[in-house]
């Protein structure tokens, strides 16, 4: 029988595997970290307007959920510019639209992250097997 530490690990890695799919990275533009607490860094292939020659990135742990990050601007850390809320998991599509929606923003403080329900396992559970299935994830937001 699989602990549910591997069930996560695997869970993850199918998720960010679908994620990078659908931002149009490849599998390499992310890494883990399985924390505690877990978290991840996707790696963009884009850069802001006003921003060139620095690196963008989606930020993922699991109690906040999804951010939009740049590097800082002596390439010392990150800044989050925004946080996308909603559901720990959500389906790869809406990161794309998040990731749209930051890039034509024209500025702001970031809010304040979100704090969302810990159901990891099930979250993940779509995404275990290493593709995601063609089926639409559950909506988390009815727990």
């Amino acid at each position: 029988m699989q602990s549910t530490e591997d069930r996560l690990r695997r869970g993850l890695r199918g998720y960010l595997t679908a994620v990078s799919a659908a931002l149009g990275t490849g599998a390499e533009s992310f890494a883990v970290d399985f924390g505690p607490p877990k978290a991840a860094c996707l790696v963009l292939d884009i850069q802001l307007a006003g921003c060139p020659g620095r690196e963008t990135a989606l930020l993922w742990d699991e109690r906040h959920g999804w951010s939009f990050a740049i590097e800082s601007p002596d390439g010392d850390g990150q800044r989050v510019l925004a946080y996308l809320g909603g559901d720990l998991v959500p389906a790869p599509a809406r990161l794309r639209a998040f990731v749209r929606a930051v890039r034509g923003r024209t500025g702001g403080p970031a809010a304040a992250p979100p704090r969302l329900r810990d159901r990891r396992v099930s979250c993940l559970a779509h995404y275990e097997d290493g593709r995601a299935r063609q089926t639409r994830p559950p909506d988390y937001r009815k727990w």
